[in-house]
């Protein structure tokens, strides 16, 4: 599972509910229902980079799997001189594509390949800026992933006209400043839903 660049593929199809044309969910928090209890975003929290007309595009980022960082830069050869660095968790981003990384971060940059969320995040998938964060010269706040979510046009719209989601705006402070384990809970709060209620009151539904 090694960090390769990868082109941001943005997913397409030939249904669109033009409807919801212009409903846009770009920066925004999408947690996972309590109904949905088995399959790759049972209990997740996903953040959406990109949102328009051709479908979406995410990150899971509560979901931490055994890979560190310092053990990827080994992988890839790539040297990493900030020990800060090398325990932090590389997460599963989501099923599409899972053998490349993805860095959702702050600080931009002039990366080969980066999807420009808004003014303050970024998501880059090349080399470069891996190469720059193990000289100390990288962004100041990351999260990378192995694979992201991917969803064809229409289909995210048509997950949330069946509740399959919860949405709210994003938090930096949520992405950034808390760990994994936290972000769910944190991202409920703001909504003003405690999310262990929520999963107690579906497992008596």
């Amino acid at each position: 599972m090694g960090f390769r660049c990868a082109l941001i593929v943005r997913p397409c199809a030939d249904s669109y509910n033009a409807a919801m044309s212009d409903f846009n969910l770009t920066h925004h928090f999408l947690i996972a229902m309590p109904a949905m209890q088995e399959g790759f975003f049972a209990g997740t929290l996903t953040y959406i980079c990109e949102h328009n007309e051709n479908g979406a595009l995410g990150i899971v980022v509560n979901r931490p799997i055994t890979l560190t960082l310092g053990e990827m830069f080994d992988q890839i050869n790539i040297p990493l001189h900030q020990p800060k660095l090398e325990k932090m968790p590389v997460h599963f981003g989501g099923p599409v594509q899972t053998e490349r990384g993805f860095v959702l971060h702050d600080t931009p940059g002039n990366w080969q390949s980066t999807l420009r969320i808004n003014d303050k995040l970024s998501l880059t998938t090349s080399r470069d800026i891996l190469e720059a964060m193990g000289e100390g010269r990288g962004p100041r706040n990351v999260i990378i992933t192995l694979g992201y979510a991917g969803w064809d046009q229409g289909q995210l719209e048509h997950e949330m006209t069946e509740n399959t989601w919860l949405t709210v705006p994003a938090s930096e402070h949520i992405l950034f400043d808390l760990p994994p384990e936290e972000r769910l809970p944190a991202a409920m709060a703001l909504l003003g839903v405690d999310y262990v209620s929520l999963v107690e009151n579906a497992g008596h539904a």
